[in-house]
């Protein structure tokens, strides 16, 4: 088995689609692209995708396969980045990853903490989906990240912050923008927008809420980020389901409405990786909670 073969059943997995897998991510013939799957599906010893009239499955196994395919693409890219900063001269820094949108919320505290102890450090900040936070602490090249519980995450250590409620997210003009809070079964009715493959953790909160309350989300579409998915809602006025954070960054053409009852809740979580051995790291650690403290002092819903 070589690493092109995991690359293009992971590449074929999450684009649903021989034809779009061979086109967009990896640039190659779809006949070849076929016969690379056919050779690794012989060398497991089961089928891993089956064709449908839309698209491309996962059958179980190939679930199942999905997840160690890519834990072991990130341990090699982890080796690899582990050897080449070990022929590099050590340079005084500190890469800090926050969930896009949360940086409202987190950066001026965060950047406080820093600055007293590291003022000699090079701070850089960088936005990413809580997934692609995850990757680049398991690789090395981010020392800590505001982010989700992600599964797959071998060497991570999460340090929980708080539990942020989901509120619906409607077309402004929506006939439902006008209540106060929205009932769970006038979801079931909506198009819903289901949030995208880089935010599964939120994915399986809602599908958990939706067995909870006894409804059925009729998913219309998948958006591919936080702001494609208000996209979404504004164009095809459909709905759906976000932390509250987002009012935050919220476009015009949407509004942001709590849930009656109990709403669903997403952990936020500060990761890092558990063999980082920066001196700046365990001293912003151990600081988290003041942190936290006077975030909340600034914020009604921490």
């Amino acid at each position: 088995m070589e690493l092109r073969h995991l690359r293009y059943f992971i590449a074929v997995a999450e684009e649903g689609s021989f034809s779009n897998a061979a086109a967009r991510r990896l640039h190659t013939a779809q006949p070849s692209l076929s016969r690379q799957i056919r050779d690794l599906e012989l060398e497991v010893g089961v089928r891993l995708l089956e064709r449908k009239a839309r698209g491309t499955a996962l059958t179980a196994a190939g679930r199942v396969f999905l997840d160690y395919a890519r834990l072991a693409l990130v341990q090699i890219e982890a080796a690899g980045e582990a050897a080449r900063r070990s022929e590099q001269p050590e340079k005084p820094g500190f890469v800090a990853g926050f969930l896009a949108g949360h940086e409202v919320i987190w950066l001026s505290e965060t950047m406080r903490i820093l600055r007293e102890e590291a003022s000699g450090a090079e701070i850089t900040l960088s936005s990413k989906s809580s997934p692609e936070l995850a990757e680049a602490l398991m690789q090395g090249k981010m020392d800590v990240a505001f982010l989700r519980h992600e599964t797959q995450t071998a060497g991570l250590v999460f340090k929980f912050l708080y539990k942020e409620p989901l509120v619906a997210i409607l077309p402004r003009e929506h006939r439902l923008a006008a209540r106060k809070s929205v009932r769970p079964e006038e979801l079931a009715r909506e198009a819903f927008i289901s949030p995208a493959r880089l935010a599964p953790v939120l994915k399986s909160v809602i599908n958990d809420y939706a067995a909870r309350v006894g409804i059925t989300l009729t998913q219309k579409y998948d958006a591919e980020t936080i702001s494609g998915g208000m996209s979404l809602v504004a164009s095809t006025g459909g709905v759906t389901l976000l932390p509250l954070y987002v009012k935050n960054i919220l476009i015009p053409s949407v509004v942001a409405r709590p849930l009656q009852g109990e709403p669903p809740a997403i952990d936020l979580m500060l990761g890092y990786n558990k063999s980082n051995t920066s001196p700046v790291l365990k001293r912003f650690l151990s600081r988290v909670d003041e942190l936290v403290e006077r975030v909340s002092q600034r914020q009604d819903f921490l």
